[in-house]
C-alpha cells in the first residue's frame, strides 16, 4: 500500500489506460495520497466504474472516455477534465498495446496503431499539459509507463513494443531537459513484467515465463505504488529525465 507520508492534496492526475491492470492501479494510490484523478480509456463503463470505486472510498474521480490514438480528442478532454476537476498537473502516461506479432508479418495499421498508442500519444498528451502549465506558469509532474522491453533486444512478436519503449525512455530524458526550466519533471518507470491484461494475453501466448525469473513470480500492481507516489511528490523535486527499471530482479536472469 502507499506510503501514508505523501500528500497529493490539491493536485489533478490523468491517468490513461485506466480502466484495468496498472492503470486501474495508479488511479486508485494517486487518490488514495489525496489527488483529483481523471480516469481514462476507451471502455467509459470500465473507467467509469474504476472512478466509482474510488469515490465510494472516499476519494475524488470521474472517469473519461479517452482513445489516446484520437489527436482530436486530447485537449477536449483535459478541457472536461479542468472543468470537473480542476486545473491538471499530474499526467500519466500508462495507455499501451502489445504487437504480438513477428516484425515481417505485421500489417501498417497494427504498426501505426502500436506507434500511436505507445509513442505518438504519449508525445502529445505531455506537450499538451506541458502548454498548459507554461501557461499557468505552474510545476508538473508526467510520468511515462515505459518497459524493460525498452532496455532488451526486442524479438519474438516483440520487436516494435520493445522499439517504442526505448523511444519512451528518450522521449523522458529529452523532454525532461526541454521542459527543466518550467518546473515540469518528466520521469518514467520501466516495469518488468507485472500482472495486466496485457500480461494475461502473453502468458496465454508464451506460457509461464515467470520459470525463468530469479523469484519466479509476476509482479503485483501495488509493489510500483511507492515509485510513482515518490515521481509525483515534492519529495522528488530535483528528479527529472529519470528512468527507474522496477522488474523484481528480472532482468538479470
Amino acid at each position: 500500500m502507499p506510503s501514508n507520508h505523501i500528500d497529493l492534496t490539491g493536485h489533478v492526475a490523468l491517468v490513461t489506460g485506466a480502466s484495468s491492470g496498472l492503470g486501474l492501479r495508479f488511479a486508485q494510490v494517486l487518490a488514495e495520497a489525496g489527488a483529483k484523478v481523471a480516469a481514462a480509456g476507451r471502455r467509459l463503463d470500465r473507467v467509469e466504474a474504476v472512478a466509482a470505486g474510488i469515490n465510494a472510498a472516499g476519494g475524488t474521480a470521474i472517469g473519461v472516455q479517452l482513445d489516446v490514438r484520437d489527436d482530436a480528442s486530447l485537449a477536449r478532454v483535459m478541457d472536461e477534465i479542468e472543468a470537473k476537476l480542476g486545473p491538471l498537473d499530474i499526467l500519466v502516461n500508462n495507455a499501451g498495446i502489445p504487437d504480438a506479432q513477428y516484425a515481417t508479418k505485421m500489417s501498417t495499421e497494427l504498426v501505426d496503431n502500436v506507434l500511436g498508442t505507445n509513442l505518438r500519444a504519449p508525445w502529445l498528451l505531455s506537450c499538451e499539459l506541458a502548454r498548459r502549465l507554461i501557461k499557468r506558469k505552474a510545476p508538473g509532474r508526467i510520468v511515462n509507463i515505459s518497459s524493460m522491453a525498452g532496455f532488451v533486444t526486442g524479438g519474438n512478436g516483440v520487436a516494435l513494443y520493445a522499439v517504442t519503449k526505448g523511444a519512451v525512455n528518450r522521449m523522458t530524458e529529452a523532454l525532461a531537459v526541454e521542459w527543466a526550466p518550467f518546473h515540469i519533471n518528466v520521469n518514467c518507470i520501466a516495469p518488468g513484467a507485472f500482472s495486466s491484461e496485457m500480461m494475461d494475453g502473453m502468458l496465454s501466448r508464451m506460457g509461464d515465463i515467470s520459470k525463468g525469473f530469479p523469484r519466479k513470480r509476476i509482479g503485483e500492481p501495488t509493489q510500483l505504488d511507492t515509485t510513482l507516489l515518490y515521481l509525483c511528490a515534492p519529495a522528488s523535486d530535483a528528479v527529472t529525465g529519470t528512468v527507474i527499471r522496477v522488474d523484481d530482479g528480472q532482468s538479470t536472469r
